[in-house]
């Protein structure tokens, strides 16, 4: 962080500050562009993508509570979910701890992810290759960094709801 009184650090700081958003935002759209080269390829569309990504990390879930995670509505989200079962990439089952015997959860299909993976594997190798540029001291402060930016980006979406 700059001195409070010197001007050269303080403006070098801000423009330091101003590059990294403006790589954050480049960043996003290029994410953005791959994630639909992918939806292309497995003929879905880019929010069967995002809830299938937070199934398979976070899985298995509940249709209420993935549409809370993704921010949809659950109405919205049965259409995904059929859209995905459909195509094979997750299973619909009755959850065994549950009150309600209606209940059920959805989990990837592991056996459809590795087309998934193979799909990302490029961008997969480039940030492995870029990682091993930096020191294990460097790479913690880069997931500190990219923690705090993610957790400010769940703020202001909490704070338009």
């Amino acid at each position: 962080m700059a001195a409070p009184g010197d001007r050269d650090a303080i403006r070098r700081h801000r423009r330091l500050a101003t590059e990294i958003k403006a790589s954050l935002r480049d960043l996003r759209n290029q994410l953005s562009l791959l994630n639909h080269r992918v939806v292309t390829r497995l003929e879905l569309k880019d929010i069967d993508l995002d809830c299938l990504e937070l199934i398979a990390r976070d899985g298995p879930l509940g249709p209420t509570e993935l549409a809370r995670r993704a921010g949809l509505h659950p109405a919205t989200m049965t259409g995904i979910l059929d859209r995905l079962q459909r195509g094979g990439w997750i299973i619909r089952e009755r959850d065994p701890e549950a009150t309600d015997r209606r209940a059920v959860t959805v989990r990837a299909m592991r056996d459809r992810m590795g087309e998934l993976f193979r799909l990302y594997s490029g961008m997969s190798t480039a940030m492995d290759e870029i990682c091993d540029r930096y020191t294990d001291a460097e790479l913690e402060t880069i997931a500190d960094f990219l923690t705090r930016a993610t957790r400010a980006g769940e703020d202001a979406t909490t704070e338009l709801s």
